[in-house]
């Protein structure tokens, strides 16, 4: 049977890029206007895409007010919210939000997306996240980051805790008979009584098991134990490499950990994320990433270098190369990325500070035959099993992705042209997993 690419869309921010919302023609107001967000998923579902996906950030204050000032993503949807209100107007895209291991708790977790999972008729999925973000903790009552190895074995623990309140209820526990007043059946209710290290959770979870057992998991960690975490738990790699190398690479890496840990590498699928810049030649897409990147001011773009490195970079000489990072509780792999970045390209600080303050992600940059030439590419190179799709700005970016580049990859049989079911597990072919307290008979 022949490949084909599963595509999901970056949706919050609706960009990633700095100056997105400042191109000619694009909605200013894109990641916090509902009229928008619903039309771009409609159009999304239309082009069939395996998933509408949330990232999410906790604090308002994770930069200088300088940069702050400057960017769409002050202002944003809780993410439960908006996708209980897309699900109501979608009917098979798969509905992806983040949620934190480190500020919240596993009750909550369980509880929202088993509510999704039902509300929207099984599309939901978790985005597991530890949180690198130094200046959430401050919103959760912690003068200090949690250090970077106690937020996944946090995050391990807390993921058995959610997984095992989805299966409180046997599938068939809920009968409603009305003749003899029995609701649900007893029998089939476990109560999961968890006592770890982390966390002490009772249970049972009051809302019965979800259409898809469990919502799909995702998981976006490339340091070493975010690696491992995937390999253990995650259905979709939401990763960041930068290059086709790389990106083999740490596709061979988590893939090959999953059977000691007793799963098939089929059943997880690795979605790197992509910026798509499409033009009518190559040349006028790469006009377009050029006008888009101008758009970015330096005070922005040595933010988002300081937030990448995890440290301050406001007092680095912007003409000189970067000097010697210490380790800090932030993003290890984001960090390995600006290093080997700054040291491959000898970028000095503005330039490295411009890259990343607009966009310094993998990007296809092209024509709808050039790109959907990379991404098959990838496809077969076993570098990816399909892309998470960013677009430069709203709306056409995403219109450009949907009716130029899709029709293309339809054509070459790389992507559907229908959905082939109703859940998000059926639109990336993986299991429904087993109750693991009511074992199939």
């Amino acid at each position: 049977m022949a490949k084909s690419l599963h595509l999901t869309a970056f949706m919050r921010p609706v960009s990633l890029h700095t100056g997105a919302w400042r191109y000619p023609g694009a909605y200013a107001d894109a990641n916090f206007n509902f009229g928008h967000l619903k039309s771009f998923i409609q159009t999304l579902e239309r082009a069939k895409f395996d998933a509408f996906f949330m990232a999410d950030h906790l604090a308002v204050l994770n930069m200088p007010v300088e940069a702050l000032k400057r960017s769409h993503t002050v202002t944003s949807f809780e993410p439960f919210t908006l996708l209980s209100a897309l699900a109501a107007v979608t009917d098979k895209i798969g509905l992806a939000a983040t949620a934190s291991t480190t500020f919240d708790e596993p009750y909550h977790v369980a509880r929202r997306f088993a509510s999704l999972d039902h509300i929207s008729g099984g599309r939901a999925a978790w985005n597991i996240v530890t949180t690198s973000n130094p200046d959430s903790a401050r919103n959760f009552g912690l003068s200090e980051h949690v250090e970077h190895g106690e937020r996944y074995k946090r995050a391990r623990e807390f993921f058995d805790v959610v997984t095992g309140l989805w299966d409180s209820f046997a599938d068939d526990a809920i009968i409603r008979n009305q003749e003899s007043g029995i609701f649900f059946n007893p029998e089939r209710l476990h109560v999961l009584d968890h006592k770890g290290e982390e966390f002490s959770v009772r249970g049972p979870l009051n809302i019965a098991r979800p259409v898809q057992g469990w919502p799909v998991i995702v998981q976006a960690g490339q340091s070493e134990p975010g690696k491992q975490l995937a390999a253990e738990t995650a259905e979709v790699v939401f990763a960041a490499p930068r290059d086709l190398a790389t990106a083999k690479s740490l596709y061979a890496d988590i893939k090959g950990r999953m059977p000691a840990v007793g799963r098939d590498p089929k059943h997880l699928k690795i979605l790197p994320a992509a910026m798509i810049v499409i033009g009518d030649s190559v040349e006028e897409a790469k006009a377009k990433r050029a006008r888009l990147d101008s758009l970015v001011h330096y005070d922005s773009a040595i933010a988002s270098l300081s937030i990448a490195l995890g440290h301050d970079a406001s007092g680095f000489d912007p003409d000189a190369a970067l000097p010697e990072i210490p380790e800090t509780n932030a993003s290890k792999s984001g960090r390995a990325q600006v290093l080997r970045l700054a040291e491959q390209e000898k970028l000095t600080v503005r330039q490295l500070a411009q890259r990343y303050g607009g966009y310094a992600g993998l990007a296809f940059i092209g024509t709808p035959q050039t790109i959907a030439d990379e991404m098959e590419n990838w496809l077969n190179e076993e570098a990816a099993d399909g892309f998470t799709c960013v677009f430069p700005f709203l709306p056409q970016g995403l219109e450009d992705v949907t009716e130029k580049l899709v029709p293309e990859l339809q054509r070459r049989g790389l992507f559907r042209t229908d959905y082939e079911g109703t859940t998000l597990r059926e639109h990336l072919g993986l299991p429904r997993p087993a109750n693991q307290f009511f074992p199939a008979e």
